[in-house]
């Protein structure tokens, strides 16, 4: 007798450190990566955006991958799988990396950071959650007989985010706000031993901190404590990122997105490019190298775009020229809560890409006029000294 085919049961979704706190703060969770994570709470995601750019949101991102290099050859491994200064990179400092495949596709964004000799001189990685276990992986077959590729699923990632992200933090640790963008240092917070950088995926000014996971929610409770701070979803979280007009990885940037069509090049430092001193010897970069030289050779390029009426455009909805021919497609769009308009970013051929120029948007199968705007929607806020 023949037998029904039956899909395997999904995987039961894995739980941050701080789950139960997310519980009892109200959140509504939502599947993410493969975990349980909450995307917003009970004053709403619009609320959360804007109290993060007013003042501080705390966002969990312990779903994130954090691994590792150890090794006195660890920096120059590294930089064999990315486009990026790794070498020259200073202790105390983080730098926003791409690692790529053979053709020079983007198989994730990631940050890393060079601690000091005192520490041995390591780098921190963070990747993305839905990508790390493949970038472990990865990492390991390209430069394991490098250096120590070491995963560290016992730590949690907290982002705390905003103007006033500042000073809650500095009541815990006094001196942490000397601290520049994309430095960092460790530092015991609420008696909690932390990796600090100040840096974050919204726009705004703010720090990221690692955290042993048994000590994650003593933080948490810590931070929350302050008048100036209150948690935030993913949902706030990706909104602030679009408007800073940062990539969303499997939205706006994958393993079929380069570097340079992905308006990314601010990312490959001269010193690995043509003419630089470390000049390529990363994966596919003859065809980075190649569409970095001659921007002519792009067939597509990322670009922002705002809505001339009030009607939210989201991905993938197809762009046209003024002649209905498609053009390219929207990779991430939502109303921009801090500006009040529809925005989006998305891919469009060259032709089609300088600012200001009219595109439309198909939603539900009508035409909603766009114009290419420039990135950031909402300028940036870092804290540079």
């Amino acid at each position: 007798m023949p037998t029904l085919a039956t899909s395997p049961p999904a995987a039961p979704l894995l739980q941050t450190p701080l789950n139960a706190l997310h519980l009892e703060l109200g959140a509504r969770m939502v599947p993410f990566a493969g975990y349980s994570m909450p995307v917003q709470y009970a004053q709403g995601l619009i609320a959360e955006h804007r109290h993060t750019r007013a003042s501080a949101g705390l966002f969990d991102v312990s779903h994130m991958g954090q691994l590792r290099l150890v090794g006195l050859d660890a920096a120059a491994a590294l930089e064999t799988l990315l486009p990026v200064d790794v070498i020259d990179l200073a202790p105390g400092r983080q730098r926003y990396g791409l690692l790529l495949n053979d053709d020079g596709g983007i198989i994730d964004d990631l940050m890393v950071f060079k601690h000091d000799a005192a520490s041995g001189g390591d780098l921190f990685l963070i990747v993305n959650g839905a990508c790390k276990t493949a970038d472990i992986a990865h990492i390991r077959q390209r430069i394991g007989a490098r250096c120590d590729v070491i995963a560290l699923p016992e730590r949690a990632l907290l982002a705390l985010q905003g103007p006033h992200a500042v000073t809650a933090l500095q009541r815990l640790a006094p001196g942490i706000d000397k601290l520049l963008f994309m430095g960092g240092d460790a530092f015991t917070l609420a008696g909690c031993d932390c990796l600090v950088t100040r840096s974050g995926y919204t726009g705004e000014d703010g720090f990221e901190i690692s955290v042993p996971s048994d000590q994650a929610e003593t933080l948490a409770r810590a931070l929350l404590a302050q008048p100036e701070v209150k948690p935030a979803g993913l949902g706030a979280r990706n909104s602030l990122r679009l408007e800073a007009g940062l990539c969303l990885y499997g939205n706006d940037i994958d393993t079929t997105t380069k570097p340079v069509e992905a308006s990314l090049s601010w990312a490959i430092q001269k010193v690995r490019r043509h003419g630089g001193a470390r000049a390529g010897g990363f994966p596919g970069a003859d065809s980075v190298l190649a569409q970095l030289a001659d921007p002519t050779s792009l067939t597509r390029k990322r670009v922002g775009l705002v809505a001339l009426e009030r009607i939210p455009v989201r991905e993938p909805a197809e762009l046209q020229d003024g002649n209905d021919q498609q053009v390219g497609q929207v990779t991430s769009g939502l109303l921009g809560p801090s500006i009040d308009q529809p925005i989006a970013m998305g891919y469009v051929q060259p032709a089609c890409a300088a600012i200001g120029t009219r595109l439309q948007a198909l939603v539900r199968g009508k035409p909603v006029p766009m114009q290419v705007s420039p990135l950031p929607f909402v300028a940036n806020r870092y804290y540079r000294g």
